[in-house]
């Protein structure tokens, strides 16, 4: 993986508003797609069964980007480790959890931007801590976890199998797998070998994804999520991200 590409400011700037923007200022238009916002609070919201968790201890955010997922998630762990691929990413989402804010720039057009603030979201409790890491090749020594969650990060790896591999190592018994992915699987990022599904040959993405978890894990949901990234005022990334949840065998 070219990790150049995740280290511009530009797309840091995206992200930042795509994490901690308001609605009015990741969508300016009274007719754009409102139910793609706030996603990063979504993939919490609608990811985790509360009823169904069996501790509260330590969740993991793996793939967190500028950290806004982690924030939420630390509304219901004790602990949350957000690791992201990007030093640039993990070093924004450290600096808003430390220093309670982070300024970005908001791109309008051209070279025309306005300056907003990315703020650390009120009410968290739980105690965080951000660091850089590959989801293929994660330190030994993370200990277990209650909640692991991936939001958006399997059809941006090179080898996902190996980063499936070291999930049921992850997760206690009873402890919850929330995955989202558009499953938008290139070859810029997975030789084709490594796709998960997305071929005539090895079918749906989801159903080639339930054999590599099965022994490990109890597919519990499935729902489509969609999510707005701002390029600027005239142009958005809109997707709809299929997430899942997965609950850890004992």
């Amino acid at each position: 993986m070219d990790s150049s590409s995740y280290e511009t400011d530009e797309l840091l700037h995206q992200y930042l508003l795509f994490h901690y923007g308001e609605s009015n200022d990741q969508l300016p238009l009274a007719f754009g797609p409102t139910d793609a916002l706030a996603f990063p609070v979504r993939c919490v919201q609608e990811g985790l069964d509360q009823a169904r968790l069996v501790k509260r201890v330590r969740a993991l955010d793996i793939g967190c980007a500028v950290g806004r997922a982690s924030f939420e998630l630390a509304r219901f762990f004790d602990e949350v480790i957000g690791i992201d691929y990007s030093e640039a990413f993990a070093s924004a989402a450290r600096n808003i959890y430390e220093n309670g804010h982070l300024p970005f720039l908001l791109k309008e057009t051209g070279t025309i931007t306005h300056r907003l603030v990315a703020t650390r979201p009120e009410g968290v409790s739980g105690k965080l801590h951000f660091e850089q890491g590959d989801a293929q090749d994660l330190r030994a020594d993370l200990g277990s976890f209650d909640c692991v969650l991936a939001a958006n990060l399997l059809c941006r790896l090179a080898r996902p199998q190996d980063f499936l591999a070291r999930l049921p190592h992850l997760l206690n018994p009873g402890g919850q797998l929330i995955i989202t992915t558009p499953n938008t699987w290139l070859e810029t990022f997975t030789a084709r070998e490594f796709w998960i599904g997305a071929t005539p040959e090895t079918g749906e993405p989801l159903e080639a994804l339930k054999p590599l978890l099965g022994d490990a894990f109890e597919f519990d949901a499935t729902w489509d999520m969609p999510f707005l990234i701002r390029e600027h005022r005239r142009k958005y990334q809109w997707s709809v991200a299929q997430a899942s949840r997965w609950i850890r065998k004992s």
